[in-house]
């Protein structure tokens, strides 16, 4: 690894870390199959709840349409909470809003058979919120950990430039890295389907561990940064 590496290595924040983003598609792949399969909706991909409304309330079926407005809601008000704890508490906000992303999902997860869809769904889509609010960037570029729309643009673009340049490695490595995060997404998807479908009622303890280890990696890092 060269001075240069070593120096942008020492500077990257801790939660941009490839790691991290990496954990964090994987939560938020597992995460939209499970209120896709539980609760009808989306988690993370609102563009997919926006359109469904409109698509049920164009053909006067409003009953259904309502049915994806609490999760734009909720991932609404969870940008808001986010840029607040942004704001409030600065470098600390990603170790701050992870914690609360896990003690919401043990919460829904224990209340689950207590809880009607709609608790389930806007708890959820607040997690969603916050995680793709407050981390916003993989290696100093910006992504996103929950839809991969961006990420695969990313990636092929990187890819084409990496070509077109003779196949350097600053494209190259950016590429394979976009190319990554779209793949934990899709692993994450799966996971989250098969787990939902074979034990529901402990299925949130997956993404819980995966933002437990991200929690770590994170405090880790500020401990090696302190002096």
């Amino acid at each position: 690894m060269s001075t240069l590496d070593l120096a942008a290595s020492a500077s990257l924040r801790r939660d941009e870390t490839l790691e991290v983003a990496l954990l964090l598609a994987f939560a938020g792949g597992y995460l939209d199959a499970y209120t896709w399969m539980i609760h009808g909706v989306m988690a993370n991909a609102q563009t997919a709840n926006l359109v469904l409304l409109w698509v049920y309330g164009s053909v006067g079926n409003w009953a259904a349409a309502l049915h994806f407005v609490p999760p734009i809601l909720s991932f609404a008000i969870g940008v808001l909470v986010a840029a607040w704890l942004r704001h409030a508490t600065g470098d600390r906000a990603s170790v701050i809003s992870t914690l609360i992303e896990i003690m919401l999902l043990i919460a829904i997860g224990i209340l689950h058979n207590r809880m009607p869809d709609l608790a389930g769904t806007l708890g959820i889509s607040f997690v969603a919120a916050m995680q793709t609010a407050v981390f916003t960037k993989v290696e100093g570029v910006v992504y996103s950990s929950v839809m991969i729309t961006g990420n695969m643009r990313q990636a092929i673009e990187g890819a084409f430039a990496a070509v077109v340049g003779g196949g350097q490695p600053g494209p190259l490595r950016r590429s394979g890295m976009f190319a990554a995060l779209c793949v934990m997404f899709g692993v994450g998807a799966a996971v989250g389907a098969f787990a939902t479908k074979s034990f529901p009622n402990l299925a949130l303890g997956i993404p819980v561990i995966a933002l437990l280890i991200v929690l770590l990696r994170c405090e880790v890092k500020r401990s090696e940064a302190s002096p």
